[in-house]
């Protein structure tokens, strides 16, 4: 486990996209503040948030478990956008970049989780 969950690339990878969902949403309509905007902000958050509870638990199979619960979250954010996209909230460009950041940071924490659960031993 590691000293900090600041030192895990995936919980700063988390934080920013956090950020980016703080950013994007700023400019969103008002009458999205207790709909679409909370649901973005609270799944984006939800991502580094549980990851940074899987290790404050100092267990592999808690770290594992959050971090799963984290990926949903990602998966959650990455439909929202989808459907803000959809909407007009999301210029086209600004989604297909917040979809690769959520594709790259995706990869990262299944693989965190295979680690976690002992899979790198496997090979």
């Amino acid at each position: 486990m590691p000293d900090s969950v600041e030192n895990l690339e995936i919980w700063r990878e988390g934080i920013e996209i956090a950020k980016m969902a703080y950013q994007v949403t700023s400019s969103w309509p008002k009458h999205e503040q207790y709909g679409l905007i909370s649901q973005v902000r609270r799944a984006a958050v939800s991502i580094p948030a549980n990851i940074a509870e899987g290790v404050g638990r100092r267990s592999r199979r808690e770290a594992a478990r959050f971090a799963q619960i984290a990926l949903g979250s990602l998966y959650e954010l990455e439909t929202l956008f989808y459907l803000s996209s959809e909407l007009g909230y999301v210029e086209r460009g600004v989604f297909r970049k917040l979809k690769e950041r959520l594709s790259v940071l995706a990869r990262r924490i299944s693989s965190f989780v295979a680690y976690q659960e002992g899979e790198h031993d496997a090979a």
